[in-house]
């Protein structure tokens, strides 16, 4: 099982990469916050039960319902994001008139005159993104690698024989990658939005995906969706644990400000 360590370098190494990349629009609070949620927030439950265990009585029992529903990639936000989510905007509030964390960015070439702490909503995303990030290296390192949704994402694959070559897996995988591709460098040739990128690869993704899941679940016998591949569960597994959360925080930058000015380099 990841400790203390694993979780917390891995939030703030990318979310120190997201303050690089954003200009200081994903701050110091943004990445504090990221980070006690990727790591703390889930095992909660867990840190409840430990302590739990020196005092007598039913508070054992206590703490180990507390784990069940807190030590989860979903409920642990819905249960307890709207909390969690007052009390960190008042501490970021707290800390910046405080003068503790400064939210400034320090990129040489970029003037904010302005700082702003987290909001309700900035916190609700961060808090859902470090519960999906906890669980990212959760469900690859527990349990000696017999994670239930490890497990699913093995399933996916072909491991009973040497697996066989489709030609319609081949043509189908062939001009699903092809549109991919063609239509990134097409969309960025013409130098359009970001966004027109964004939503073709979620297209190209979720075809991909309907296709293996057509060829393993509905097709009688089960067929190799791509050769032994477990695309499907690799697929699945990355766009909920790795891209969402780091979409969330994406999602919870500060605006842009308008006094931001840019300095000659």
């Amino acid at each position: 099982m990841p400790g203390p360590g694993p979780h917390t370098i891995y939030a703030l190494g990318s979310g120190q990469a997201l303050m690089y990349a954003s200009g200081g629009r994903f701050g110091p609070h943004h990445c504090v916050t990221y980070a006690i949620n990727a790591f703390f927030g889930p095992d909660m439950g867990s840190f409840a039960d430990w302590l739990s265990s020196f005092s007598p009585g039913s508070g054992r029992v206590l703490g180990s319902s507390v784990e069940h529903w807190i030590h989860h990639p979903f409920y642990y936000p819905l249960i307890l994001s709207l909390p969690l989510s007052l009390l960190y905007s008042r501490l970021s509030r707290l800390l910046l008139r405080k003068g503790i964390l400064s939210g400034v960015s320090h990129r040489p070439y970029i003037i904010r005159s302005a700082e702003a702490a987290l909001n309700l909503r900035q916190c609700i995303l961060l808090i859902s993104a470090g519960s999906l990030s906890h669980f990212f290296l959760d469900h690859l390192f527990e349990e000696n690698g017999h994670t239930s949704m490890y497990t699913w994402i093995l399933s996916t694959g072909w491991w009973e024989t040497r697996a066989s070559i489709n030609l319609d897996s081949v043509v189908v995988i062939s001009i699903l990658c092809t549109v991919l591709i063609g239509g990134f460098i097409y969309i960025h040739r013409l130098k359009s939005e970001h966004r027109k990128s964004m939503k073709l690869i979620v297209a190209v993704a979720g075809a991909y995906c309907l296709w293996c899941a057509s060829q393993i679940y509905v097709v009688v016998p089960r067929r190799p969706a791509v050769g032994e591949e477990a695309d499907l569960g690799v697929l699945v597994f990355l766009a909920v644990f790795y891209f969402l959360p780091h979409w969330f925080c994406i999602m919870s930058m500060n605006p842009a400000a308008d006094s931001t000015r840019h300095l000659p380099l």
